[in-house]
C-alpha cells in the first residue's frame, strides 16, 4: 500500500476534494479498491476509477512522489463505465 500525503491547508488537497463532496477516507479506499487505472485526459497525471463505500463512482487523480509514496491531486464524480 502507498504512503499517502494529505495536506489539509487553505486550497490544500484536502480542502479541494471536499469541494468534490468526498473525504479523505473515500479517495483512501479508492485507492485501495480501484478498479482501473489510467492517465487524466487533461493532466497527464496517473488516475484510478473506483467505488466510494457508499457507491459513487470517482476519479482519483494523483502525483506519485516515489514508488510507495502518492499525493492525491483531487477526486470527482465520474459516470459509470
Amino acid at each position: 500500500m502507498y504512503e499517502i500525503i494529505w495536506n489539509d491547508e487553505p486550497d490544500g488537497n484536502v480542502d479541494h476534494i471536499f469541494d468534490h463532496g468526498l473525504t479523505p477516507d473515500d479517495v483512501e479506499w479508492v485507492l485501495e479498491n480501484y478498479d482501473s487505472k489510467s492517465k487524466s485526459h487533461t493532466s497527464g497525471r496517473p488516475c484510478v476509477f473506483g467505488y466510494t463505500e457508499d457507491g459513487r463512482y470517482i476519479i482519483v487523480v494523483f502525483d506519485e512522489i516515489d514508488e510507495d509514496t502518492i499525493y492525491p491531486v483531487t477526486a470527482y464524480d465520474v459516470a459509470e463505465p
